[in-house]
């Protein structure tokens, strides 16, 4: 984990350095491209006033005092810092703004020849770098010094500046930026990520305390992003792992307490049949048979709920007709069938729908006495089943948790026959389907079980 917040928080000042570097390369290139313009324009200028100049002076040939005084004259006029120069390079002239910017730290001086041997020197102050030849020296120490270079060094144009020492190497301007903004990036950078993968972290350990056993262990899934999602999944995971492990247990709790009565009575009518006499013998045989068959009934409720829990398959949905299968399990019942539907079809599995409607038309017969009757009746968005009896009915207060796994009414002993999952099974098969089973009052006494099916979508 720690490598991945130090791979993300990496990559991200690399790519925010880069996007820098590229944005100061062009920045850069426009500058140059400019500078070169500029340069183009001023040396076209001052070839122009070259010319100009060449045709307003006296000769070459002629005496030096009289080339000065003209083009003192004309200096005055074009009140630029602009010298004249003899084809041996010695200054013929100057203007007083040539001798006062000549040298300045920074100022540079460009020549135009004037097409007869002599030359026009102009001093231009700029920012670059002074040129490889060195300061320009007084008037009429030399040669002209050669204009910088656009393409000089690394760094050269607008970028660099000298500073106060004049022996001192050039400042990169550009690089300080840089320099700062990578300071910058990276303090900025760090928080972010480190908050970020900081949740990462807490997830996952959180994932590994569940993962050790700690069923009711949630990580904090506040904020809108996707590490919020994240936790927010995995804590619906752990609630539903945890319910179905709770279930699991308590299911199988519940199945060794329930298994153990008809164990024990089997284990005592078989004591007693060596010493039985005919009639208790056939007496003995009968409570075995029986016992045998609620451990039958027992075990495949047990298979089938945890079936239901853990979403396995239990068979391939088809239509199912809801209406013959009412009339053969109220006949099988022996219940009446009142179907106020003429035909009813959903998709479903029907083992299960069978199982479901079986389990409430035998619960309503062992609780309910014998005026039982199974409405079908279409509702909006389906069908019901509607099992009535005339019991002693389920309290208000009671009508919700008849549908837990082994919950009886108080009263209700085991001899009665059941071990109290038949009504959990038709809750289960009903929300495997889509549906929902309730219980109600009777109008008159007594209970009603409406189990909701919704119809085919087709």
């Amino acid at each position: 984990m720690k490598s991945l917040y130090f791979r993300i928080y990496l990559t991200l000042v690399a790519l925010l350095l880069a996007f820098a570097f590229g944005s100061a390369w062009l920045f850069q290139r426009h500058i140059e491209q400019e500078r070169g313009n500029v340069e183009l324009v001023a040396g076209e200028r001052l070839n122009a006033m070259a010319g100009l100049l060449k045709l307003a002076l006296p000769q070459a040939t002629a005496p030096r005092e009289a080339q000065a005084d003209a083009f003192a004259d004309w200096g005055g006029r074009l009140r630029m810092p602009i010298a004249l120069v003899d084809a041996e390079g010695r200054r013929i002239a100057t203007t007083l703004m040539f001798q006062r910017r000549v040298d300045d730290r920074g100022a540079i001086i460009v020549s135009a020849s004037l097409g007869d041997g002599r030359s026009l020197e102009m001093v231009r102050s700029v920012r670059p770098a002074m040129p490889q030849g060195g300061p320009p020296g007084p008037p009429g120490s030399g040669p002209a010094a050669r204009p910088p270079r656009l393409d000089e060094g690394p760094w050269a144009g607008p970028w660099l500046h000298r500073s106060v020492s004049p022996n001192a190497p050039a400042v990169s301007t550009l690089a300080i930026v840089l320099v700062l903004l990578f300071i910058g990036v990276a303090a900025g950078a760090y928080p972010v990520v480190r908050r970020l993968t900081r949740r990462l972290e807490m997830l996952k350990r959180g994932v590994e305390q569940f993962g050790a056993g700690q069923l009711g262990l949630r990580v904090d899934d506040s904020g809108s992003d996707e590490v919020a999602a994240l936790a927010g999944s995995f804590n619906q995971a752990a609630d539903r792992i945890e319910t179905l492990l709770r279930s699991h247990q308590s299911l199988l709790a519940n199945a060794s307490h329930e298994l153990r009565s008809p164990l024990a009575r089997l284990k005592m009518a078989f004591a007693m049949l060596d010493d039985a006499g005919a009639a208790q013998r056939e007496r003995l045989a009968h409570e075995i048979d029986v016992n045998i068959a609620e451990l039958d009934a027992l075990v495949e409720e047990v298979l089938l709920a945890s079936r239901l829990e853990a979403g396995s398959a239990v068979g391939d949905s088809h239509a199912v007709e809801l209406l013959a299968l009412g009339a053969e399990e109220a006949a099988r019942a022996e219940v009446a069938f009142e179907p106020e539907t003429d035909a009813a079809r959903i998709d479903g599995q029907e083992r299960l729908l069978r199982r479901a409607l079986r389990n409430l038309l035998d619960n309503a017969r062992r609780y309910g006495g014998p005026e039982v009757k199974l409405v079908l009746r279409p509702v909006a968005g389906g069908y019901e089943y509607v099992v009535a009896d005339r019991g002693p009915g389920v309290p208000a207060d009671m009508r919700e948790r008849i549908f837990e796994p082994f919950f009886r009414l108080p009263g209700h002993a085991e001899m009665a026959g059941g071990v109290g999952l038949g009504l959990s099974l038709v809750k289960q098969i009903a929300e495997r389907h889509g549906g929902s089973v309730r219980c109600l009052a009777r109008d008159g006494g007594g209970s009603r079980f409406v189990l909701f099916l919704p119809s085919s979508k087709r």
